[in-house]
């Protein structure tokens, strides 16, 4: 009777999982109608079913004729900025509908004459809707891009002599682009569909403050071969040579594109004794749609060949592809997605044909416009087959962990063929693609030697095909197929982001007729053997940004950041704070912290450090390194810049010993096209995370805690929010025990797990980012790294995804406590410096409302989106040029912000608390034994601390420890 109950319980346990695949099986179909189909699976079906409008189309249409259901606001033309006819004003969301007629039905591009007014990094951006919707996905965010400058025509030179970025500026002034999509994955203008009569365009602001003033339809206009273009003059012969430094453009489309110091007499200008910026672009110039263009001034039209002097060896033995436009037009075909070789040292590239010989352009006389824009798109269809990859083997992943139950077991035997018997079809169909394209790859490339990118391309083949051969052992190989870093998913996800880039390098740009002979590419190797003798003599006595001795009455300030960083907060520091104060600061980067304790020992310290790691401060005022702060008259009031519990990793016995720098934020992130097309609400309380994950992963996808981002060890940062929300406390009152078996505590701890064990949130998620941006992870909690990815990196979901409050319990009195963790870096002072009053002002004034905002503004604006700057000043955040509504939640989410604290042996109870999370999720251990088991390796590291540390003699407290919390700090205030 007994064996026929376990057969019978086997049979239904085998349908319900079989029915489960079944519904997976139809999850990326369910997936794929959330939202609009991106632009190529559209373009393919529109080009079936439609033809171009007509030939040398092309009418322009005002949006100031628009309808009265709209709501931008109408100028007049007297205030639009010498723009001709009457505009409307883009902002806060308003929208302008305009009528469009055609003549014809058919496919036709969309173009937009706009005029920036916002200041920062921020672009126009809208959306379009034509006839109602949206075309497809991409018509969600179209990007107005600026055009920037050098505010001067020289670069600045700091105190080391070295020359440093200018400032840089947005050109006040009307621009016209065609429609794009966000990541310029597509080679050509995107087209819209039209019907013959009247038609809606309906326009929506998104970003940034602009004009708009007409909309132009037309239909794409075919470029001639180099042969019909050259025929249309004589070449002339000549020697005339046109030189221009690369790192002098007199545009570019995004104010980061910099200029590069290469320390090598191969290049022009160069100097032994100092860095120059002396080439151009790099890394800084390798995103899809970039553009630079130069000025070349020509003193006799006519004839010209182009050469690049140019080093491209950081995507290793791959070329890299360029639209090259003369006078704001590519001249002829064979000018579009022009193909640049690698190489490891400088070169010339003169622009030719396959065989070599050299193209010509024709320049008029005066001022002609060369640009170059980096092209993607002939890797585009390699990147979407990788993606729809990546969708399709996490769904299989999933298929798995519901069949396995989400637990790995080496032991059980499994006949995977019985639930999927289309696995094999699957894997084959997977492999033939990515053989395709690994194919397509060495066609684009043609390298003799193979390039990283089709050897990571070719590990990936090899490694389905390994999986492949034992389908049974799948459920056991899930780390090598979808989960972890080292997993197949993984691999597809870095070569995306890596085919995705080109960079290149130039020097300098030669403008030559025929018989020009042009400067070597590179110096002969006893110039080289010169220079580097000097440079090697010079290295002794000029002066850098490493550490060294300061001359007396200046300030030594330790800066745990690049050099990029340290190189602004420098001028900052001396054209404002030395100015208004005369107190001298030298700064200098810090390779790591732990030179920070050495130097200390070695009484060798400097008087202030900043960006160091937020327990730092504390691990030194424990051994009497650090400076009490609260001994100045007027750090109560300087204590009000922030929020109080990112103080409370700094204290001890109720002093602080710095104050916080930069902040990190935990906050909801959540596709909001995905989770209305779900009809899911965006959970307050983590009762709500609960209600929605049934429907979640019925869809295929699930929610993201930080605590999957590790396979190891789980910090505070991610465990104590758990906690503290369910009433709980990390250590006991009097700070010699920890107190996590407390029932709130433990209550915090069960639920923790209980996401895992009960509610099958996923074990391990390498890259949230990735799974976010891929609508496979739509909602999840995450902090600022993953903020910069998705605003910077992320382009095609920018108005999708938004914040929320960190999830929270609900309180007895209706309030949800929503505790989380985040701090970053701080900023302290050395108890052995000699200048303290001086070092409290320097503090005071980094640490500054305005301070804050200009540097934000200046390391952005220099480096680029990926560099935004999270001050820890409340104020200054609040005037960041962030999105209001992100502002908003961050800041909201800061006012709940509550640091775990430092005491002697807290280390252990981190260990031994992510030791808990361990034996519960994967071992099935119980939650109450194994905290009491945990407690006792925790209380007594921690009083073995104390006892190091003087506040325990003879197993008994001599000195009570003060626990650090938000109430001491509030009182500061007071």
């Amino acid at each position: 009777m007994k064996r026929l109950n376990l057969f019978s319980i086997f049979i239904l346990v085998l349908m319900i999982s079989t029915q489960t695949l079944i519904q997976v099986s139809a999850q990326d179909e369910e997936v794929a109608r959330l939202v609009e189909p991106s632009y190529s699976e559209i373009i393919d079906q529109w080009n079936a079913e439609y033809s171009m409008g007509p030939s040398d189309y092309n009418e322009s249409f005002l949006l100031a004729d628009q309808n009265e259901s709209s709501t931008a606001e109408l100028v007049s033309a007297e205030e639009t900025n010498g723009y001709q006819n009457s505009v409307v004003h883009m902002k806060d969301g308003s929208q302008s509908i305009i009528e469009l007629e055609v003549p014809e039905t058919g496919l036709y591009q969309l173009a937009f004459d706009y005029y920036r007014l916002n200041d920062g990094l921020i672009e126009p951006e809208f959306s379009i809707k034509v006839n109602g919707e949206y075309p497809y996905y991409e018509s969600r965010r179209v990007i107005a891009k600026s055009l920037w400058t050098n505010a001067t025509d020289t670069f600045p030179v700091n105190d080391y002599g070295h020359e440093m970025i200018p400032e840089q500026i947005a050109l006040a002034q009307w621009n016209s682009s065609f429609m794009y999509d966000p990541n310029f994955e597509q080679a050509d203008p995107l087209l819209v569909q039209l019907n013959e009569g009247n038609n809606t365009l309906e326009i929506t602001h998104q970003a940034g403050e602009f004009l708009m003033g007409q909309v132009t339809v037309q239909t794409p206009k075919p470029l001639m071969n180099y042969a019909s273009y050259i025929s249309q003059w004589d070449n002339q012969e000549g020697e005339r040579l046109i030189e221009i430094e690369a790192e002098k453009p007199a545009s570019k489309s995004d104010s980061y594109i910099r200029p590069i110091a290469q320390k090598t007499i191969s290049v022009h200008p160069y100097d032994p004794t100092s860095n120059l910026l002396n080439t151009f672009g790099g890394n800084s110039w390798q995103r899809g749609g970039q553009r630079v263009t130069w000025d070349i001034k020509v003193e006799e039209a006519g004839l010209y060949q182009l050469t690049l002097k140019s080093l491209q060896n950081t995507k290793q033995k791959a070329p890299v592809f360029r639209h090259i436009y003369l006078n704001g037009e590519i001249p002829f075909a064979e000018m579009k997605h022009y193909r640049l070789t690698p190489s490891d040292s400088w070169v010339n590239q003169t622009l030719a044909d396959d065989n070599g010989e050299p193209y010509l352009f024709y320049l008029n006389e005066g001022t002609n416009q060369l640009t170059l824009e980096v092209d993607i798109s002939l890797l585009t269809p390699i990147v979407e087959s990788l993606t729809q990859m990546m969708q399709e083997i996490n769904q299989l992943g999933l298929q798995l962990n519901q069949l396995t139950g989400n637990r790995i077991d080496s032991n059980r035997d499994w006949e995977i063929m019985d639930y999927m018997p289309n696995l094999m079809e699957q894997f084959d169909g997977w492999i033939s693609q990515l053989e395709a394209d690994y194919d397509l790859l060495a066609q684009l490339y043609d390298q003799d030697v193979t390039p990283p990118d089709q050897v990571s391309l070719q590990v990936i083949i090899d490694r389905l095909k390994t999986l492949k051969e034992d389908p049974n052992d799948l459920p056991n190989n899930l780390g090598e197929l979808s989960q972890g870093t080292g997993s197949v998913t993984q691999a597809m996800g870095n070569l995306v982001v890596e085919l995705q880039k080109g960079p290149l390098q130039l020097d300098q740009i030669f403008v030559h007729q025929t018989d020009a002979k042009l400067p070597a590419a590179n110096a002969s190797w006893t110039d080289v053997a010169v220079s580097k003798a000097q440079e090697f003599y010079y290295s002794f006595t000029q002066p850098n940004m490493d550490i060294t001795d300061v001359e007396e009455g200046t300030i030594e300030v330790w800066v745990g950041r690049s050099q990029q960083y340290v190189e602004i907060m420098q001028a900052m520091v001396d054209r404002e704070f030395t100015e208004e104060t005369g107190i001298k600061v030298k700064l200098s980067v810090m390779p790591n912290e732990s030179k920070i304790i050495l130097a200390n020992s070695a009484n060798q310290q400097p008087d202030v450090a900043l960006g160091v790691s937020v327990g730092q401060p504390f691990e030194l005022a424990i051994r009497g390194a650090a400076l009490s702060l609260n001994q100045f008259d007027d750090f109560e009031e300087v204590s009000t810049r922030f929020s109080e519990g990112a103080f409370l990793p700094l204290m001890l016995d109720d002093q602080a010993y710095g104050l916080p720098e930069t902040q990190d934020f935990y906050v909801l992130f959540y596709r909001e096209d995905i989770m209305n097309e779900l009809g899911l609400p965006v959970p307050d309380t983590w009762q709500d995370v609960v209600n929605i994950l049934p429907e979640l992963q019925r869809a295929g996808m699930n929610f993201y805690i930080p605590l999957s981002s590790t396979a190891g060890s789980k910090p505070f940062m991610f465990t104590a929010p758990f906690i503290y929300q369910f009433g709980g406390e990390i250590y006991a009152e009097d700070g010699m025990s920890t107190a996590i078996d407390s029932e709130e505590a433990l209550a915090g701890i069960k639920f923790m797990t209980d996401l895992y064990t009960l509610y099958s949130i996923p074990l391990q998620v390498p890259n949230f980012y990735n799974s976010f941006r891929y609508g496979e992870l739509p909602i999840g909690i995450s902090n600022f790294q993953t903020y910069v990815q998705l605003t910077s990196a992320a382009p095609e979901i920018r108005n999708s995804w938004k914040l929320a409050l960190y999830p929270g319990v609900e309180q007895d009195d209706g309030t949800i406590n929503r505790q989380s963790t985040g701090s970053a870096q701080t900023a302290m002072i050395f108890s052995k410096t000699d200048y303290p009053d001086e070092s409290w002002e320097f503090l005071k004034w980094w640490t500054s409302a305005d301070v804050q905002i200009a540097f934000a503004s200046e390391i952005q604006t220099a480096y680029g989106p990926e560099f935004m700057w999270h001050t820890a000043n409340l104020e200054a955040f609040s005037q960041l040029p962030w999105p209001e509504s992100d502002k908003d939640i961050i800041l909201e989410q800061w006012s709940q912000l509550k640091e775990v604290p430092k005491i002697p042996g807290s280390y252990m109870i981190e260990r031994e608390i992510s030791n808990v999370w361990t034996d519960i999720v994967f071992y099935g251990a119980n939650i109450r034994a194994t905290v009491d088991d945990s407690i006792i390796y925790a209380d007594r590291e921690v009083r073995k601390k104390m006892t190091e540390f003087g506040y325990i003699e003879d197993n008994q407290v001599v000195k009570p420890y003060k626990i650090p919390t938000v109430e001491t700090v509030e009182s500061w205030g007071d």
